[in-house]
């Protein structure tokens, strides 16, 4: 791939990222089903817990087995049952595009998010990293593998924001 060849690809993958954090606060699920490959795979290990810069340690301790969603349903039904009843508002920058060859490329993404009830009330703000790999399908760049990892984590107080 020509050096216009990978800029246009990384353009392609950044508009696909921006797509699915709109699809998401925009609770459009036809829209975001379709940036996942269908048999892409959501690792939800890290989701929940934080790293400690200092001592590695994970806090809570990380999962035994990793939680993974397998195929774009199972990716789709776990996201609408996470965030399907929460206003939230998803912003991604700095991504970190590497592109492989002309079918797979891979990303870092940094992020952050806060998930508010139907009340108003803050439930989470929190801020971390996308960990992801892309394939070129006929219908052009999608995800194929995607985890979030956290570096922090702020739970709402319940009160109005």
């Amino acid at each position: 791939m020509d050096a216009i060849g990978r800029l246009a690809a990384i353009e392609e993958i950044r508009r696909l990222k921006a797509r699915y954090f709109r699809c998401v606060d925009e609770k459009d699920w036809d829209g975001l089903a379709v940036v996942f490959a269908p048999d892409a795979v959501f690792d939800h290990s890290r989701g929940g817990s934080i790293r400690d810069p200092w001592t590695g340690e994970w806090e809570p301790p990380l999962p035994a087995e990793p939680i993974l969603s397998v195929g774009r349903d199972a990716i789709m039904a776990r996201i609408r049952g996470v965030v399907e009843e929460l206003r939230t508002v998803h912003q991604g920058f700095m991504p970190e595009i590497e592109i492989v060859d002309d079918r797979s490329a891979t990303g870092i993404w940094a992020m952050s998010d806060q998930l508010y009830d139907r009340a108003g009330r803050l439930i989470l703000s929190g801020s971390g990293h996308y960990r992801e790999s892309y394939e070129r399908g006929p219908e052009g760049w999608v995800i194929k593998t995607t985890g979030l990892t956290r570096l922090w984590v702020v739970c709402g107080d319940g009160e109005r924001a």
